[in-house]
Order: C-alpha cells, then structure tokens, then sequence
C-alpha cells in the first residue's frame, strides 16, 4: 500500500530538513525576512551590520597603534622627545577644525533627513573645507618634522608616531574623497534610499575619526607634550 503524506506532516520536509526559508508548518512565510522564515534580511540591515563590523575593526586597528605608542614612547634613541617637537598650538587648531567639520556634519546629516538638498550641499562643503584645513594643518606638521632629519627610521617612539598620527591622517583623506562622492551623487540621484543609506554611513565613519583624534590629542599630544 502507498499513502500520501499530508502537506504539513514531516515527510513535506524532507527537501528542507533544517526548515530554511519555510515556517515551522512547513508552508512559506512571505511576510518574514529572516533566515529560516522566509528569506534573507533586507538590505538595509545587511548594510548596517556590515559597515559596523568595518567600524569595529578600525577601532581594533587603532587601539592597537595606540597601544604600540604608549609601549615604544619612551624608547627616544638619540632623537628628539616629544616635547622637543610638539607644536600645541597648531595642534589646537588642526582639534578645532575636525571638531567643526564634525558639526558640520551632523548638519548635513540633518538636512539629509529632511530633503533639503541646498542646506545638504552648503553643510558637506563646509566640512569639507574643514577636514581639508585639518589635512593639511597635518602635512605642513609632517613636512616641517622630516625637513629638520626627525623621520620615523630615527626612533621607535617617532615611528609610532608617525604610524598613528599618519594613519588616521590617511582616514581623513579618504573620507574627504568620500565626502565629494556623496555629494555628487546626492545631487545626481536626489535623495533615493540606497544614497541616504551610503551618507548615513559616511557620516558615521567622520564622527568616529573624531572621536579617535581626541584620543590622539590627548594621549600623544597633551600628555607627550609634559613627559
């Protein structure tokens, strides 16, 4: 004899045994959008959770160079300390542009909610304008190091400081050629989903260089400055 199993008795999962992308009754769950009920996530949260994990490790990736200064600031060779070539001042400065542009940003980041495509495009151009003072603030500061012979090679304290300082210099600089992509593409495409999405992130990243250049003020600049 042959029997027919019915639709929500075990034999219908026989092609699914995990359930995956079916309900518990063995039937699809349209309205579901997680693993094993229905299929994947949206994007949105795929996005999100991804960029997260990218923030995540560039703070790892940071609190390891931090960790190396804090080990290697003594070992000055025969090279010059840090308060031999801290500038305080230019430093300040460099703090107050990025913190502005960080404003700026959380303007921009408001504009962007409200559609207002004119104060989106006036708030990305000031931080902009600021982050790229900041940039440069940091490579006259380079320039000016390298020309009187205090290059990394001379220390292991000078080459954790150009390695911390420098990379997050380099973040800067990325996220200044990001900024510009946003922009264009805010005033090409209009605020469409996906495009709000990507600004989001971007302003996301700046406000964490922010907030790891504070660290750097603070921990190389201020206390290095009084060691």
């Amino acid at each position: 004899m042959t029997s027919t199993a019915a639709p929500g008795s075990v034999t219908a999962f026989r092609g699914d045994p995990n359930h995956l992308g079916h309900s518990r009754d063995g039937h699809g769950e349209s309205r579901a959008t997680g693993r094993g009920t229905g299929g994947p996530s949206p994007k949105r949260i795929v996005v999100a959770y991804g960029f997260w994990i990218f923030i995540l490790s560039d703070i790892v990736m940071f609190a390891s160079f931090f960790a190396s200064y804090a080990v290697l600031q003594g070992g000055v060779s025969d090279g010059p300390t840090g308060p031999e070539i801290f500038d305080l001042t230019n430093t300040a400065l460099e703090t107050g542009l990025l913190l502005l542009s960080s404003f700026a940003c959380g303007m921009a980041s408001l504009a962007l909610g409200a559609r207002r495509m004119l104060y989106f495009q006036v708030a990305m151009a000031v931080t902009f304008l600021l982050g790229a003072g900041f940039v440069a603030l940091e490579v006259m500061e380079f320039y000016d190091l390298v020309s009187r012979g205090i290059v990394p090679s001379r220390s292991a304290f000078l080459s954790s400081f150009f390695t911390l300082v420098g990379c997050h210099g380099l973040h800067v600089t990325i996220g200044l050629l990001w900024l510009l992509t946003m922009m264009a593409q805010v005033l090409a495409k209009g605020f469409r989903s996906d495009i709000v999405r990507r600004t989001l992130c971007f302003a996301l990243f700046w406000h964490a260089l922010d907030i790891v250049w504070v660290g750097v003020f603070s921990i190389v600049y201020l206390m290095g400055s009084i060691t």
